[in-house]
């Protein structure tokens, strides 16, 4: 499809992958040694891609491959889209804007039809892909609340699989923001003499990828100290509970030294004959580990190892 867009009449050419001869036809012959690359990219449809140049007349060109959506369940199932662009020329194959849920294409044309050149349209293309991701990461937001509240409330084993199930969640959209932002500085970079920074458009655009990015890395921020914080109370609770069984071994070592002694099978053995002798090694267990338990206790060895944790409490 050819749109002929803006008061100085630049075109837009959108393809699909499978149709690499209109392409060709489309893209002028001063471009040819340039384009096999690209096209080569177009036939895989796999990642992400990123070159610019300057031809010898001056012609800025600005060409890749750029994946805007991505099923974190399905490493295959995503979506990318190429471009090829230069001043006056825009062409973009395998770009779906009506599976975005929260783009209005009305608008967005309406809005692109305002620009003086392929280079405007094209950022803002790019900034209403951003505007969607954003909507994305407001619901990964949501999960990040809910699992750092289930951190304090329900801090079980299965708590670090959640934990991980965000953090590589996190680093799939990292992965779909950094070429974004690797576009930008692109753009920026060849277009630099025409001091495209102080343009509204790039300024909008470059500042919703610069919002992502810094949403991200506090998230990450976040889930560090988090994992970190699982870390330390995993850690924690684990000595305890060595602690633990230590402590008990220890206070029950009269009752197995006294039951190992009086288990053996000598034939001399006075104690068998006492009258009392049952009674007298009750009593004699019973005091040495009372005795035990005290002398721990006197020590501080015991804290508060045999009570149980407090509903909410990490430590506690």
């Amino acid at each position: 499809m050819l749109t002929t867009i803006g008061p100085n009449n630049w075109k837009w050419h959108q393809f699909e992958k499978n149709e690499i001869d209109k392409i060709k036809h489309v893209i002028h012959k001063e471009y040819c040694p340039f384009n096999k690359e690209w096209l080569d990219h177009v036939q895989e449809n796999k990642t992400n891609c990123l070159r610019t140049f300057i031809l010898e007349n001056g012609k800025k060109v600005v060409k890749g491959s750029l994946i805007y959506e991505q099923n974190f369940e399905d490493e295959l199932d995503h979506k990318i889209c190429h471009f090829f662009m230069t001043d006056d020329l825009l062409i973009t194959v395998n770009l779906d804007l009506t599976s975005l849920k929260h783009i209005s294409q009305e608008l967005l044309f309406g809005q692109i039809e305002k620009t003086e050149n392929a280079v405007d349209g094209f950022l803002m293309i790019l900034g209403e892909l951003m505007n969607e991701m954003l909507y994305g990461i407001d619901l990964f937001e949501e999960k990040l609340n809910e699992l750092i509240w289930n951190v304090s409330k329900k801090n079980k084993t299965s708590i670090l699989d959640k934990i991980y199930m965000r953090r590589h969640e996190l680093l799939l959209w990292k992965n779909l923001f950094i070429p974004l932002k690797e576009l930008k500085m692109g753009i920026e970079e060849i277009y630099l003499d025409d001091e495209i920074n102080d343009k509204i458009i790039f300024n909008r655009t470059g500042k919703r990828i610069d919002r992502a990015m810094v949403l991200i890395n506090e998230y990450e921020t976040e889930i560090d100290s988090i994992i970190n914080l699982e870390e330390v109370i995993s850690s924690h609770r684990g000595n305890e509970i060595m602690k633990t069984l230590t402590v008990i071994t220890t206070i029950f070592t009269p009752v197995m030294a006294l039951g190992a002694l009086w288990g053996m099978n000598f034939k001399h053995m006075p104690e068998l004959e006492w009258k009392y002798g049952y009674l007298l090694s009750c009593v004699l267990i019973i005091v040495s580990t009372l005795a035990l338990y005290g002398y721990l206790k006197m020590k501080g060895w015991t804290g508060d190892l045999l009570k149980a944790r407090k509903k909410g409490s990490f430590f506690k």
